[in-house]
């Protein structure tokens, strides 16, 4: 598998099931991510929004590696009483929110978190202590 920098701070059981990892700020890290990711989705069961939640980690971590410095922090979270949602949160220590803007035909950039509002249920962005969390909820199938 290589090296791959990256810190798994721990996956936490509750109530709301999580699991929660810290990543350097190496680009690496976007591939890394997208593997834990689908990892603990397949372990919840939750294949079929896999390559979705995957996707658009991909794009929000890409984002924090563009725009901050410093780790990565990215979470799923199945919360307790909402059996039909997932939650994905991207954090960083940039507390500047990013903004949505049209990108034209030929930007190799800037689509990604249209990306996120189109394929996602709802999301948003929060300031937290040191920066910023994105984040957005898929709908669970059944």
């Amino acid at each position: 598998m290589g090296s791959l920098a990256w810190e798994v701070i721990g996956v936490i059981d509750t109530e709301g099931d999580r699991a929660e990892w810290t990543f350097a700020a190496d680009p690496g890290v976007v591939r890394t991510a997208r593997a834990a990711v689908r990892r603990q989705l397949r372990t919840w069961d939750l294949d079929s929004v896999g390559d979705t939640a995957a996707l658009l980690v991909s794009e929000l971590v890409t984002n924090s590696l563009r725009h901050a410095t410093g780790p990565i922090g990215v979470r799923l979270v199945r919360p307790a009483g909402l059996s039909k949602v997932l939650l994905v949160e991207v954090s960083d220590t940039l507390p500047v929110p990013p903004r949505e803007r049209p990108a034209r035909p030929d930007d190799e950039s800037g689509r990604g978190l249209q990306l996120v509002a189109s394929s996602s249920r709802r999301w948003g962005t929060r300031p937290d202590g040191a920066g910023k969390t994105v984040w957005f909820e898929l709908a669970l199938p059944g």
